[in-house]
């Protein structure tokens, strides 16, 4: 593997988490163009600010060696940004469609 796959591997997975999130709690969901692109940016977004603790996709084959925790740690992470990134948008749309009816 090459840290551009992983990259894309990263992506991918914070694509299915936030359509998963989005399927099975409808009131988080912004359809699935709208949930795959938070699902995009909020991983590469959760990955970008903290893959510098060492589990971003060149410390995952650095040496040419594939480290498997590492690769682990950033699948979670992903998942987490694909969820946390749907969460921030809903409570974003939220405040914003408070304000405009007030």
């Amino acid at each position: 593997m090459t840290g551009t796959l992983i990259s894309l591997i990263s992506i991918f997975i914070g694509i299915i988490s936030a359509n998963a999130f989005g399927s099975f709690n409808k009131k988080y969901s912004f359809g699935f163009t709208g949930n795959t692109l938070v699902g995009v940016f909020g991983s590469i977004f959760l990955i970008k600010t903290l893959g510098r603790l060492g589990f971003d996709p060149w410390s995952i084959m650095q040496d040419d060696i594939f480290h498997s925790r590492l690769f682990l740690i950033n699948c979670l992470i992903s998942i987490l940004g694909g969820v946390l990134g749907l969460l921030l948008i809903k409570y974003l749309d939220n405040k914003m469609n408070k304000k405009a009816a007030n």
